[in-house]
């Protein structure tokens, strides 16, 4: 019992150490900036009348992106479990935050360590490998756009086709399977969040467009793909489940679902879900711009920021819809805006923040919503607190390209 004890012990540490890691240097995987379109196309000029505060950054994206050219197409067949339908083609992960449970046999049900996440997740590298990819795609995507060299389309053209349309290989349009725990649920309506990463892919997607690599067939193939998913998402248990989530994975839901929307053209549907994100944040915050439900977590500053990460998604979209997200405020005084100022002083380091936190907050989970903030709330304190946190590494960080 003791060995066992200890073994988990050393996972723990492991993991953590493997976290920690991946939160230096680059933005993370989950931490991946919205693109801002607009705002690319003035960096892009500026690039090209060789401003020299672009020119670092440039160079660093450059190597990032030849440094990708030799990353092997993943897919879900790489996993080598089976999930319950038999079929590797269907996308499957477990809970994070679930482990055996030392008083039942084998272990099963397992039962839950919020915030502490099980190593046996990498057992199954879909979940690993797909935010992977999206990142991959995204960052060929931007360093195609900005130097108009046909190689990194070819590779993100790749990629895509590996995991979404090749028939050897592709993903199902379904997350049946996501986030299951061992003896309780095949699949969690919380397995949807898993692919909000396909906001960031969907990006790199768009800044394709004057490929050669990435064919008008490929586009109507994906976007066929995509509306299947997005299909999936609004009638099925476990979209339905995340729909109706009250926390962070309601709003990751309508942030996911409105990038797809938004994709496939789907103009109404983009319109309601945007609604619908108002009326969330109606309901989840409270008075003094926070949310109780991710204050409750025991990685609160992270949730706080997590949930807010989402939002910010909203209101970039919302520029395709009907409802301008960032100025919009509900009948009870609710407003993004409001949320973003009670939070900002945290993210900043201008205050401390006494919640709960189990493990070292990730500033990085900071940038988005003050990169975009910075231009929509003319607010040049934002851009010198990322500035302040990514310190010396800011000169050659990919934010100063989007």
């Amino acid at each position: 019992m003791k060995k066992g004890f200890l073994l988990v012990v050393l996972s723990i540490a492991l993991l953590n150490n493997i976290v920690a890691q991946k939160m230096e240097g680059n933005l993370s995987k989950a931490d991946v900036i919205k693109i801002d379109f607009k705002s690319m196309a003035e960096k892009k000029s500026k690039l090209k009348a060789k401003d020299p505060s672009l020119t670092v950054a440039y160079k660093k994206l450059i190597t990032d992106a030849n440094a990708l050219l030799n990353f092997a197409p993943v897919s879900v067949m790489n996993k080598k479990a089976f999930p319950p339908s038999g079929n590797k083609h269907d996308y499957m992960s477990i809970g994070p935050y679930w482990w055996p449970d030392s008083t039942q046999p084998n272990g099963v049900p397992y039962k839950q360590r919020d915030g502490q996440i099980n190593p046996e997740v990498h057992d199954f590298p879909d979940k690993e490998n797909m935010p992977t990819l999206c990142e991959n795609v995204y960052k060929l995507g931007i360093a195609f756009y900005y130097s108009n060299d046909e190689t990194y389309a070819k590779k993100a053209t790749e990629l895509v086709k590996v995991w979404f349309l090749d028939t050897a290989t592709k993903m199902n349009p379904n997350l049946n399977y996501a986030q299951a725990v061992k003896g309780r649920f095949e699949g969690r309506p919380e397995g949807v969040i898993d692919t909000r990463h396909f906001i960031y892919l969907l990006d790199g997607i768009q800044l394709l467009k004057n490929s050669k690599s990435w064919t008008p067939q490929n586009d109507t193939n994906l976007k066929k793909w995509f509306s299947q998913f997005l299909g999936w998402l609004n009638t099925s248990k476990n979209g339905n489940g995340e729909m109706n989530a009250k926390n962070n994975h309601g709003v990751w839901f309508d942030a996911q679902s409105l990038a797809i929307a938004v994709y496939v053209d789907s103009t109404d549907l983009a319109n309601k879900i945007v609604a619908r994100a108002e009326q969330r944040l109606d309901v989840q915050m409270n008075n003094d711009g926070f949310f109780p439900l991710e204050l409750a977590r025991t990685t609160s500053l992270h949730y706080s920021a997590f949930i807010m990460n989402a939002f910010n998604i909203i209101a970039i979209l919302s520029d395709k819809t009907s409802t301008n997200f960032w100025t919009a405020e509900t009948a009870s005084g609710k407003s993004y805006k409001k949320a973003l100022d009670a939070l900002a002083p945290y993210l900043t380091k201008e205050k401390e923040w006494t919640g709960k936190e189990i493990r070292p907050f990730n500033f990085q989970d900071a940038y988005p919503l003050l990169l975009r903030d910075a231009d929509r709330y003319n607010c040049p304190s934002c851009l010198d607190a990322i500035k302040k946190l990514a310190g010396e590494k800011y000169q050659e960080s990919i934010i100063n390209l989007l």
